[in-house]
């Protein structure tokens, strides 16, 4: 639970503090409402206790403004042992619960155990409350279906080993391609995990600088860097208790990884610009579409996080090693946007199909999912043409990917999958016009790109 301690004493702020945080909660402390009010506009708690007296400020008319402000919130209040009858009045006004100070570490012990109960039974409600609604939206739902069966034995032997690790704590390294469905694979561990009904947060490692990133790994303090205007708990800590998904863990700088190693280790870590040490006991999924092992030799990732990430390794296929999957899987996706689009398409034609098989579809289920997408859109029969796909460059089985094709999420620069985007269509559009219009671009400034790029 996060918890907010309101009370002018700071030995009951420390002392208290002390026994919530060793309960396995995070807790912070004000010393007065103006502060109290600064750390709630900012970050919300599960668990408010609050002074009935704090100074000269009336912790029972602050009770009614927090509750007013949010009629769910759970508020314990600490009494004098000779204000009994402040209590009462506490509880009648809403408060979930109070402690008459002096109290023992058993009593405030007793308060967090009956506060958890009552925050799952909470949970548990609401869940049952929005279940017949989302029910009722599935089939419109954005996220496409996913599909965990294969003919494929590589996919077989993945699910397998996943399924025999979901139940542990360990933690699993995934491989593969962009677009092979990682992080697909990374939450449908998390739904058959021990702590499917705890947090399931994602880091997405090559999408900040190392400062934002670190900060968005473990937090901030006020202060800590230029535009840290106020305290961030970061994601190892909204994660607690539950998994914390790296994705593309092999963008993570050099830097971070010490912190993350600790982390693994010793379930430790600090907050950006604060010197006080935390814990933490998330379960930790990493993706990569690197080789780690030459990243490694490279002096890039550290050889001992790789190990500690590497207890269960698994690597999805691409789906050019799926064939006998590439027909089900493209069915799947046409029925869902069919119904999404309001459709009735039933199937492909033979044509179309011959495109399905026959693409290397060096994108993987995301170039799948956008190519089916797109050709729902543009057919109006009740059958897919092969005219509705866009035609691709034939892949020769016994080659390596790893050469020098040009694909989406390669190490290539932008003129390079822009030339080689354009001379793909030009050899399978039937005029210029066509090719233009498939840019979103004119004739004119299609003749000046064909002219920079030596097409």
């Amino acid at each position: 639970m996060n918890v907010l301690i309101i009370d002018d004493e700071d030995s009951v702020r420390r002392t208290t503090g002390l026994i919530i945080e060793g309960e396995g909660n995070y807790v912070e402390g004000a010393a007065n409402l103006t502060q109290a009010n600064t750390r709630l506009k900012e970050e919300s708690f599960d668990l408010i206790l609050l002074d009935i007296h704090i100074g000269e400020e009336n912790g029972l008319d602050y009770l009614k403004l927090l509750l007013k402000k949010n009629p769910d919130q759970l508020v314990v209040m600490f009494t004098g042992s000779t204000s009994v009858s402040n209590a009462v009045i506490a509880t009648k006004a809403g408060a979930f619960d109070y402690l008459s100070k002096p109290f023992s570490s058993e009593e405030l012990c007793g308060i967090l155990i009956k506060s958890q109960a009552e925050l799952k039974r909470r949970k548990q409600f609401s869940q049952l409350e929005t279940s017949v609604e989302t029910l009722k939206t599935e089939i419109v739902s954005k996220r496409t279906p996913t599909r965990f069966d294969s003919k494929s034995k590589e996919v077989q032997d993945v699910l397998e080993t996943l399924e025999l690790s979901a139940k542990s704590n360990a933690s699993i390294l995934i491989l593969g391609e962009s677009g092979t469905g990682k992080s697909v694979i990374a939450k449908y561990v998390h739904d058959n995990s021990l702590v499917a009904n705890k947090p399931f947060v994602t880091v997405s490692c090559p999408s900040l600088s190392m400062e934002l990133l670190e900060s968005e790994l473990f937090g901030h303090v006020k202060g800590a860097f230029t535009g840290a205007i106020k305290d961030s708990w970061g994601k190892v800590h909204a994660a607690s208790g539950g998994i914390l998904f790296l994705d593309e863990i092999g963008e993570l700088p050099i830097e971070i990884q010490a912190k993350l190693l600790r982390l693994l280790q010793e379930c430790e870590y600090e907050r950006l610009g604060e010197n006080k040490t935390r814990t933490s006991n998330v379960r930790i999924i990493a993706a990569t579409n690197r080789n780690l092992e030459e990243c490694i030799a490279s002096g890039t990732f550290r050889e001992d996080l790789y190990y500690r990430i590497n207890v269960i390794s698994v690597t999805m296929p691409p789906l050019r090693q799926r064939t006998d999957d590439l027909q089900i899987l493209a069915q799947d996706y046409l029925e869902f946007f069919s119904k999404q689009m309001g459709k009735k398409i039933i199937g492909y034609s033979k044509d179309a199909l011959d495109i399905i098989t026959s693409n290397p579809w060096l994108g993987n289920l995301r170039e799948l999912r956008n190519a089916v997408e797109r050709a729902v859109i543009l057919t109006q029969s009740k059958e897919v043409q092969a005219n509705a796909f866009v035609k691709s460059r034939p892949i020769n089985k016994k080659q390596s990917v790893d050469q020098n094709d040009v694909y989406i999420g390669g190490k290539f620069t932008l003129e390079e999958v822009e030339t080689e985007h354009i001379k793909n269509l030009l050899s399978s559009e039937r005029s210029l016009q066509d090719v233009a219009d498939t840019l979103g671009v004119d004739k004119a400034t299609l003749y000046r790109k064909r002219k920079k790029l030596g097409l």
